[in-house]
């Protein structure tokens, strides 16, 4: 098994799975694909030709990489995204495991998604996971994107799904006012990633206690946005939860067997120098 990806040698995905092949004691190894733009198509059949189990597919493959599959699992047709391709005896089979991993990393930490009103900054390929994944789950979401016609397509493609109660969008000039009545803040952008430590995507005034704030980026550990959040006293989680709870998902597609979370967590918090 392994992961494309380009570039891909930053990606924490092979620890964090060869960690739980020891654990387990399975006959696997996983590993890294630097795969172009331009050998997606070969790289696909690949799977196919050499008898992969399966793969990971991250930046900048995870939209065009779905032509090149023979089936989309729901999920994968839902968002647009592909994050992992399963080998089902040569029929590959592309699905995504980013919603629901979202989900399970905040059922970890005691947030009860059902009936929350969220907020997530960004309508990219995180963005589109995470907003699906908590309109499914009943709760409300406001889309927030600097580009507002990306947030607006989110929202009614979301809306067209689940009812039209389920997602709108808003401007960023007007995201005090919707943080203030949110339950749940999610970063979906890339801003404060580092070497960027000392941005946040949201100013600290707008944070408070009572509030649950998830940041998407795991590089730092600690975002400036997630050190702002613990200051007021809101929950602050990282998005190392939700890359492990990701992969936990895929390895069990692959193997047929739960992986050990707290194995596949220390890894990755290994891996960033934890």
């Amino acid at each position: 098994m392994g992961v494309f990806g380009f570039p891909v040698e930053h990606s924490l995905s092979p620890a964090m799975h060869n960690a739980a092949i020891r654990a387990l004691g399975l006959d696997y190894v996983y590993v890294p694909f630097s795969v172009p733009p331009e050998n997606i198509p070969a790289a696909v059949e690949g799977i196919r030709a050499l008898g992969i189990v399966g793969v990971n597919v991250t930046i900048p493959h995870k939209q065009s990489i779905i032509p090149f599959v023979d089936e989309l699992e729901d999920d994968a047709r839902m968002i647009g995204s592909v994050n992992t391709i399963v080998n089902k005896d040569g029929k590959l089979v592309g699905s995504s495991t980013d919603g629901e991993g979202f989900l399970r990393s905040l059922a970890e930490v005691g947030f009860n998604v059902s009936g929350c009103k969220a907020v997530v900054l960004g309508a990219g390929g995180a963005g589109r996971a995470v907003s699906f994944a908590l309109a499914r789950s009943d709760a409300g979401v406001t889309v927030v994107d600097e580009v507002g016609e990306r947030a607006s397509a989110l929202a009614e493609d979301i809306s067209s799904r689940f009812g039209q109660n389920s997602a709108k969008s808003a401007e960023i000039d007007d995201l005090g006012e919707y943080v203030s009545r949110a339950n749940l803040l999610v970063n979906c952008t890339p801003v404060g990633m580092s070497p960027n430590f000392d941005r946040s995507p949201v100013p600290q005034s707008m944070l408070r206690r009572g509030l649950a704030v998830y940041d998407l980026v795991y590089t730092p550990l600690r975002t400036k946005l997630l050190r702002d959040a613990e200051s007021v006293g809101a929950l602050a989680i990282s998005g190392v939860k939700m890359l492990v709870y990701q992969g936990a998902l895929s390895f069990e597609k692959w193997t047929g067997v739960s992986p050990p979370i707290d194995v596949m967590e220390r890894a990755v918090l290994e891996g960033l120098g934890q």
